[in-house]
């Protein structure tokens, strides 16, 4: 007896007259807009556990190998759907996939994923290999605060050069990638590259210059790939291109087409040795005989390239003096004309990257130093200081009906703590870490960990009420309404699920929605690492307009009035109306993960470039900025006519408005 499921608005529902798809053992394929569902079994035997990725080809999935009944060999899962009607096309197509599996079968290389099962079915394609336990360079970029160090930048290039000489000598043919770019190319969990996607590269003919098909991605395509060209140098340009890309932070893919030699490298990031700039221009060369000629070429000039020599040393200035308590008491403060004075502030013992907030007279705030502290709001006299076993990356709530303060820790574990006597009332714990903020509402919290499920915990007693089981870790705060809760995960997938549990609706982003979802009269704003910013009725699922950034979002939207305010990591703030239109944008030096906040007709908000600002919420004008030693991924909270505010150079801070 086999299971089926239908594709019916965007969910799996039972029954119906939709069409399902069938693999080759004759069992019916569940989707979700087109994707394997979680628990899906491929040929009695590939277990789907996570949906890594999708296309309008197909969708990568990690797999469980049950064939291995006492270990967990997870694996990765191409699919290639085959929709095409024209006969022609339909085996074109088919003999892509093929050779892609081809080619990785010959393939012998530690940067390379291992193939190793390879099947069909009438309508789906389906490649077997490697799982590699990491993220591509492209989420590694939009996830990160500041520029990579020139050393490890230098350390990846020499293993790309190595495995770009291992192809292009392969014998008996040699195979040029044809699409090395970020997203290509995974940095595992031991820091080593690994390129993947071998979807275009082909076995090479030295004295054959084709003239066909355009391929490649735009941007990082060599000028004369455009023309069918496939030679060495054009894996040399694209990794040139690759290594730019890094080294500025600047999307090749939204400037001038070819123009990276009008785009110093230095210009953008100082800490670029002259030699490193010099290095990458050369294998960006426009004329292809001026460029390195083979990747062994360009790994012997890269090894010559010392590591970046200075750079400017943080502050190891202390404003604080340990004391008995374990708190850090307060010295004057230094005397920096920023257009705005510290009213106070304190230094913790690890970095602040949660988002503080006020309690009756009170600031919480936790730290990447295992501590919820509390501090008084007017001076910053120290209240309370709790250890976890980890960081708190995670904003804490207040339960004002039971007298709690509930927040969640990387060692796994909910907390809640007496309001009034700081002591703990209950525990709950979790399969993984927990990195999502806490929402309270009905009497429950709920949230959501890296063990992939969503939680409603009775506020009461910590007792789970229920969980939702969403596949991929939960690091963004879900939204509640009088009858939904919207929660997004790593994977991108977004839910609407009613009070009890149960789903209701479903969508899918591209990337990983990790920003806090936002409500406002009744619909759901999602900001998703796949650059667009989603507005999405909450009730129903249907997706009312999207507004697409340069970079990942992580920042959370604002909304005030008719206006929705939020960053993205391409350094703007934007200013929309609630039909997505764009009103104005306001450049930062850095990455916008803070999330906003208006007050008085002032938009507050803080960037990676370690810098607050306060902008006119109308017109997008700087009223000021104040200037911290570390990134600032916190979010300002505000009361008593105060911004408290948390930096990675390990201060709260309390700014006078």
């Amino acid at each position: 007896m086999t299971d089926s499921a239908y594709r019916f608005s965007g969910q799996l529902v039972p029954g119906g007259n939709a069409s399902t798809t069938q693999d080759s053992a004759g069992t019916k394929a569940f989707s979700v807009e087109g994707a394997l569902q979680v628990g899906f079994v491929l040929q009695n035997r590939y277990r789907i556990t996570n949906v890594l990725g999708m296309g309008g080809m197909g969708s990568v999935y990690q797999a469980r190998d049950q064939r291995f009944t006492n270990v967990v060999r997870n694996v990765a899962v191409k699919e290639m759907l085959n929709l095409q009607t024209d006969p022609q096309l339909r085996e074109q197509t088919i003999r892509n996939f093929g050779r892609e599996a081809d080619v990785l079968a010959s393939l012998m290389h530690p940067a390379i994923p291992q193939i190793y099962d390879v099947f069909a079915s009438k309508e789906r394609a389906y490649l077997v290999m490697e799982y590699i336990d990491g993220k591509d360079l492209e989420a590694y970029l939009d996830q990160s605060q500041d520029f990579i160090p020139v050393e490890t930048v230098l350390k990846w290039a020499l293993e790309l050069c190595d495995v770009l000489q291992f192809l292009h000598t392969h014998q008996p043919d040699p195979i040029i990638f044809r699409d090395m770019k970020p997203s290509n190319i995974m940095i595992d969990r031991s820091a080593r590259v690994r390129l993947i996607d071998f979807g275009i590269a082909k076995p090479f003919q030295p004295l054959k210059m084709e003239a066909g098909t355009r391929i490649g991605t735009e941007g990082y395509a060599a000028p004369e790939q455009h023309y069918g060209a496939s030679t060495p140098t054009v894996d040399v340009y694209a990794l040139g291109a690759t290594l730019h890309h890094v080294l500025t932070r600047r999307d090749p893919r939204h400037e001038l087409l070819h123009s990276f030699l009008q785009r110093p490298i230095r210009q953008y990031n100082p800490r670029v040795p002259a030699e490193m700039e010099a290095f990458v221009n050369k294998a960006l060369d426009p004329d292809p005989l001026k460029r390195f000629q083979t990747a062994l070429e360009m790994k012997e000039a890269l090894e010559k390239i010392g590591a970046p020599q200075g750079g400017r040393a943080r502050s190891e200035t202390n404003y604080f003096t340990e004391t008995s308590s374990g708190f850090a008491q307060s010295a004057p403060l230094d005397d920096v004309d920023t257009g705005v004075k510290p009213v106070w502030k304190i230094k913790v013992e690890d970095e602040i990257r949660s988002t503080p907030v006020y309690y009756k007279g009170t600031v919480y705030i936790g730290t990447y130093d295992n501590n919820l502290y509390a501090f008084n709001a007017a001076d910053g006299k120290p209240k309370l200081k709790f250890a976890s076993h980890e960081g708190i990356s995670a904003t804490p709530a207040i339960a004002p009906d039971e007298n709690l303060i509930i927040f969640g820790s990387e060692d796994r574990k909910l907390y809640a703590l007496d309001l009034r006597t700081h002591r703990v009332s209950w525990e709950f714990e979790t399969a993984g870490p927990i990195r999502s903020s806490i929402m309270t509402a009905h009497g429950h919290a709920f949230f959501g960990s890296d063990d992939g499920r969503l939680y409603a915990v009775r506020a009461s007693n910590g007792r789970q009420a229920w969980r939702y089981e969403s596949g991929s870790p939960i690091r963004s705060r879900p939204a509640v309404t009088e009858d939904r809760i919207v929660a997004g995960n790593e994977s991108g997938d977004v839910v609407g699920l009613d009070l009890s549990g149960s789903i209701k609706w479903r969508m899918k982003t591209k990337r990983a929605v990790t920003s806090n979802i936002v409500l406002h009269d009744g619909i759901a704003y999602i900001g998703s690492q796949d650059s667009h910013i989603y507005a999405v009725d909450a009730g129903a699922g249907w997706t009312a307009w999207r507004f697409r950034t340069q970079k990942a979002i992580v920042s959370s939207a604002c909304v005030e009035g008719k206006m929705l305010y939020i960053g993205s990591a391409d350094g703007f703030l934007y200013a929309l109306d609630l039909n997505g239109r764009e009103e104005w944008k306001f450049k930062t030096e850095g990455q916008i993960v803070s999330t906003p906040i208006v007050f008085n007709g002032v938009l507050y908000f803080a960037s990676t470039d370690k810098k607050v600002y306060a902008i006119d919420a109308r017109r997008g004008s700087k009223r000021w900025e104040f200037a911290t030693d570390g990134q600032i991924t916190s979010s300002p909270c505000i009361a008593e006519n105060l911004l408290f505010i948390g930096s990675t150079d390990q201060y709260l801070y309390a700014l006078n408005l």
